[in-house]
């Protein structure tokens, strides 16, 4: 295991974000999903964000990320739901089709630290999303 540092502190943080689709609606395949990604790692570096996994089932995406301590997740995960979905209508006007008005995200999400749990059995967890 090997530890992150700044000027100030020594630290490892890991978590799993789950977002969901708004109603649950199928939109993900692997090049939506990908896009998607892009986003996320376009916009993580800004708020000290690493991806580690990343993977989907239909209507939702896992994502394994490493934080900073002054890391506002909250701050980040809203910066990113709303560019994403922005971008994500606008590049694939099928995602339009669907009939959820101007939401893409669903206004929930799930956060949860790994609470030393091996990151292993988390990868491997993500990386099983969207197999039958």
């Amino acid at each position: 295991m090997k530890l992150e540092s700044n000027h100030h502190s020594v630290f490892l943080m890991h978590y799993h974000l789950v977002l969901v689709v708004k109603y649950r609606r199928k939109v993900f395949d692997d090049e939506i999903s990908a896009r998607a990604r892009e986003i996320f790692e376009y916009i993580a570096p800004k708020y000290g964000i690493t991806v580690e996994e990343w993977n989907h089932d239909q209507d939702h995406v896992h994502i394994l990320f490493r934080a900073q301590p002054k890391t506002e997740l909250s701050k980040f995960i809203n910066a990113y739901k709303s560019a994403s979905s922005r971008l994500l209508k606008q590049e694939y006007p099928r995602i339009r089709q669907k009939p959820w008005k101007e939401y893409f995200w669903s206004r929930s999400f799930c956060l949860l630290t790994t609470r030393g749990a091996p990151i292993e059995v988390i990868r491997r967890y993500i990386e099983s999303q969207g197999r039958k």
